[in-house]
């Protein structure tokens, strides 16, 4: 089992030694100015002078704060209603009309009016990255409690299983796998949307800190910040997201464990 995880996480990471080894090799050898793109070596020396001034880890703590807080209110409002569509004919009937509506809205679309009215800063880019939560999340609870069999549900009711008891022996766990599958899909699109709104509505941030280099020509600090942002993303998905996904589905037989 070791031997097998090891083999996949250096499969996984081959094609990005093989990046950098090209781009160590070919931006030197075609003079590439630095302006338009940066040596290895730059990027590696300011990341080097980010970490030791703290000004990085100030970009990534505010950044992973609003990610952390933006969905954390989306869940609480998300899994919720989106039980009540699934449960009620009528709520789904009602709401689903509006939530294709403002799904397509939902992340950066907001970012103009979201500055309206929260003003730049926390509280917008946290609004930015409920709605790119809320409205995943919703519909993927939706579709799991609809996908529960109704004998299911009849015979946990046979048996004396009151409201909570059903909401939280048969509803949320039949639910739990596409809820988790949600909240991974709804992150991908909540990160974009951080990244873009920190380029408008803060002074802090990833984001932030790619849109100010553009104005300094600083594009070692330009590629940097989009490693940064690709490197975390993809630790959170690896090591989180994805391993929760896979035990939930093991958990309730949608998968069998190897």
């Amino acid at each position: 089992m070791m031997q097998h995880r090891l083999s996949s996480a250096l499969w996984f990471c081959a094609p990005f030694a093989v990046l950098i080894v090209l781009w160590a090799v070919l931006i030197p050898y075609f003079n590439f100015n630095p302006r338009l793109f940066p040596l290895a070596s730059s990027v590696i020396q300011a990341g080097i002078e980010g970490i030791l001034d703290g000004t990085l880890i100030h970009h990534i703590g505010a950044s992973l704060l609003r990610v952390a807080v933006g969905t954390s209110l989306a869940l609480l409002v998300a899994i919720p209603l989106g039980i009540a569509m699934g449960v009620s004919p009528v709520v789904s009937a009602f709401l689903t009309p509006l939530f294709r509506f403002f799904s397509v809205l939902a992340g950066i679309a907001w970012i103009p009016i979201a500055t309206l009215w929260f003003g730049y800063g926390f509280g917008a880019i946290t609004f930015v990255i409920f709605n790119a939560v809320f409205f995943i999340v919703t519909y993927n609870t939706l579709l799991g409690v609809s996908t529960i069999p109704l004998h299911v549900r009849n015979a946990a009711a046979s048996l004396g299983a009151g409201r909570w008891a059903m909401l939280t022996e048969v509803l949320l766990p039949g639910a739990l796998p596409n809820i988790v599958t949600g909240i991974r899909t709804g992150l991908g699109f909540a990160w974009r949307g951080l990244i873009a709104a920190e380029m408008i509505a803060t002074n802090v941030g990833l984001g932030y800190m790619l849109f100010v280099a553009r104005d300094f020509y600083r594009t070692e600090v330009i590629v940097l910040g989009m490693i940064v942002i690709g490197v975390l993303w993809l630790l959170l998905d690896r090591l989180l997201l994805a391993p929760l996904e896979r035990a939930t589905i093991e958990r309730w037989g949608m998968v069998q464990r190897a």
